[in-house]
C-alpha cells in the first residue's frame, strides 16, 4: 500500500512540473509598482479577513506546540523518576 502511494506521490509531483508555463520576463515586470489582489483586498476590506485568519492559524499552531511541549516535559520527567527507581534498588 505504502509502495503504491508513494508511486502516485511522485506522480503527482512529476506531472505539476509540466503545468507550469514558461512566461518571458520583460523590462515593465521591474518597474510594476502595483499588487492588484492586495490593492483590491484592502479596497475592499477583505485584508483584514485575511489576516484575521493568519493570525488565527499561527496562535493555534503556537499554542499546539506548547501543548505538546509540556505534556513531553513531564513525560521526561516521569521516565527520569522510573531510571532514579531503578538505580536505587
Amino acid at each position: 500500500m505504502k509502495k503504491y502511494l508513494m508511486i502516485i506521490a511522485f506522480a503527482l509531483t512529476f506531472v505539476t512540473g509540466f503545468a507550469q508555463e514558461k512566461k518571458q520576463i520583460n523590462e515593465e515586470d521591474y518597474t510594476n509598482q502595483q499588487v492588484e489582489m492586495a490593492d483590491s483586498f484592502r479596497d475592499e476590506g477583505k485584508i483584514y479577513v485575511v489576516i484575521a485568519i493568519i493570525l488565527v492559524i499561527l496562535s493555534v499552531l503556537v499554542g499546539y506546540m506548547i501543548k505538546v511541549d509540556n505534556k513531553v516535559s513531564k513525560l521526561e520527567k516521569e521516565i527520569d523518576e522510573i531510571e532514579d527507581k531503578k538505580q536505587l534498588a
